[in-house]
């Protein structure tokens, strides 16, 4: 097995060779890789920096800001690891984080998809990522409970809807036949549309528990720009799909709202449905759930409409 690591660069030099020196020394001994950079133009003194690095390191330089999915991509068609990690510039790798995520892929075998790790904000420790969650608007989040070590020591890895691009780990085959990442979203966005097509075709995404980072979150010039656009985007492609996902959230909200409001007895079939889907006897979601969830999109579509311009697929 061998391992291609993937590093989009723009500006932040510092962070950048800090990056690269904890993924040197992290790497487990012996492992086959190469380390590709791709430059989406940098005008801090990277490109001097590079032009001094020789193998495993491989350099691509873009000749504009083609933006993070197209960096990544432009990387990634030309890496030849069996496994692809991409990593942004601004972590900070620390022992044995990468084993728990080759090792939870390989448990998965033919349903291995997408892997990501627990993931520590680098300024102050507190717990950023621990995988994500699709909230009441049908938008992504982070989630930021870390489960508790003897849980840790128990399950080696969990099943989630999303993690990050930030740190994230795929077998190069299944990269390949999703396409990649794609490039209408704009630094945002793109690492759940991948985990959601490796969903829509069986594969399983999940967050490696023993695998802990640390990231100078969003040091990237501009990161936020483009949230807006990038929600909307997401929603377009995977309305339903995130409705259905947000669905036992949206249960567990009404739920609470029955407990502290209590609705006329007409709703009391919900409330049953409701429950029983919270606590996993029901299959699917109660119709009353969809229905919540198709309207809050519509809500957040509405507003998109107000403070965005048309959006082009």
């Amino acid at each position: 097995m061998s391992v291609s690591f993937v590093i989009p660069l723009f500006n932040n030099l510092a962070l950048t060779r800090a990056c690269v020196e904890s993924l040197q020394a992290t790497l487990p001994a012996g492992l086959a890789h190469e380390i590709i950079l791709v430059d989406d133009g940098s005008t801090d003194g990277t490109r001097a920096w590079l032009a001094t690095l020789g193998p495993p390191f491989r350099v691509l330089l873009n000749e504009r800001n083609l933006g993070y999915a197209a960096a990544n991509n432009r990387a990634a068609a030309l890496a030849t690891g069996d496994i692809l990690v991409l990593l942004n510039n601004d972590l900070v790798l620390t022992p044995r984080w990468l084993e728990p995520m080759l090792a939870a892929q390989r448990r998965l075998g033919p349903r291995a998809g997408v892997a990501g790790n627990i993931q520590l904000d680098a300024r102050t420790g507190a717990v950023d990522h621990t995988g994500m969650f699709i909230d009441l608007q049908g938008k992504p989040q982070h989630e930021r409970q870390l489960p508790p070590h003897w849980w840790r020591a128990l399950f080696p890895a969990r099943r989630t809807v999303s993690v990050t691009g930030a740190c994230l780990l795929i077998g190069s085959t299944l990269w390949r036949e999703l396409g990649g990442f794609d490039e209408g979203f704009i630094n945002g966005g793109e690492d759940v549309d991948l985990c959601l097509r490796a969903r829509a075709v069986g594969r399983t995404t999940v967050l490696a528990l023993r695998s802990v980072i640390r990231h100078h979150i969003s040091a990237s010039p501009g990161r936020k720009l483009h949230d807006e656009a990038n929600s909307r985007r997401l929603a377009e492609k995977w309305r339903a799909e995130l409705g259905y996902l947000a669905a036992r959230r949206w249960c567990w909200h009404y739920l609470d709202r029955q407990w502290t409001d209590p609705h006329p007895a007409t709703e009391h079939a919900t409330a049953r449905q409701a429950l029983a889907y919270v606590l996993h006897l029901r299959r699917t979601p109660p119709p009353l759930a969809l229905a919540g969830m198709e309207a809050a999109i519509d809500r957040e579509f509405s507003r998109w409409e107000r403070i965005l311009p048309p959006a082009h697929s």
